[in-house]
């Protein structure tokens, strides 16, 4: 499973259209094949700040993912609309059930 964090900081002027932008993005990238799970969250020490987290199957899924159209128009709006450099993190990971612990 290949699981990704990411984060936007938009200003108070911008937000509302970043948040709306996210909202729009995480509900079109849950229908992709291999999206096993995409949601955003507002962080709740910087009220400006959006974090992503998601699950995909595998990299294929999440390849897939960054070249549908629709995303790489994300990435730019919201790119354009950031006070900060917006982030991104990929890791390759497994499911460790609790028994295993």
């Amino acid at each position: 499973m290949i699981l990704v964090t990411g984060a936007i900081v938009a200003s108070a002027a911008t937000f509302e259209e970043v948040l709306r932008l996210s909202q729009e993005h995480v509900e079109r990238s849950r229908a992709e094949p291999g999206c096993i799970s995409h949601a955003v969250f507002r962080d709740t020490a910087n009220p400006w700040r959006l974090v992503f987290f998601e699950q995909w199957a595998d990299a294929a899924a999440l390849k897939a993912h960054f070249v549908v159209p629709a995303s790489r128009a994300f990435a730019k709006a919201v790119g354009a609309l950031a006070t900060e450099l917006p982030t991104i993190q990929i890791y390759d990971a497994e499911i460790v059930e609790p028994a295993r612990l």
